[in-house]
């Protein structure tokens, strides 16, 4: 089940988002800072006040009442890209992926950016990150040209965009 995400659901929420980044950012993003600077702590102070703007919405997958996944999505802010709608986040528990949640939460975004009138989505993946890539790839997004170096980590990103 796909739901709003409450603040009771943060603490899960930050310890699927540090994991899931460590798995899927090691080897190009330092294990300095995956290992050391990012914990449970520090990502729920960072989703308590950094990641969740106003105009942003945010939902988890929940089943067998365990959130399994999340996802952040709001307003592209990019100067170039200001008419579409961006997915910020999309995390699935590596212990829970492989059962179509994903493509669930994707669907899910698009369907929420349709319902709120955008023709044009988006999202950013590292570029080192094949495999998001791979399956972003597969659920019709491309590469649409730009790129950016990540604030957060230092390491180049690549957009992807699709049509609703």
């Amino acid at each position: 089940m796909i739901r709003g995400m409450t603040a009771q659901d943060h603490p899960r929420v930050a310890e699927i988002h540090v994991f899931c980044q460590r798995k899927a950012y090691r080897g190009f993003v330092p294990d300095e800072f995956l290992f050391g600077k990012m914990n449970v702590a520090t990502r729920l102070e960072y989703l308590a006040t950094t990641m969740l703007g106003e105009s942003m919405k945010a939902f988890v997958f929940e089943g067998d009442s365990i959130v399994k996944a999340f996802t952040i999505m709001g307003p592209c802010e990019d100067d170039d890209n200001l008419n579409a709608y961006e997915l910020f986040r999309i995390f699935v528990d590596p212990f829970m992926q492989g059962g179509g949640i994903g493509y669930k939460l994707a669907a899910h975004f698009e369907k929420t950016a349709a319902e709120l009138g955008y023709k044009n989505i988006c999202l950013w993946a590292l570029e080192g990150n094949t495999s998001a890539a791979d399956f972003y790839k597969k659920i019709g997004y491309h590469k649409d040209g730009a790129k950016r170096i990540s604030g957060y980590f230092d390491v180049p990103e690549i957009r992807f965009a699709k049509r609703v």
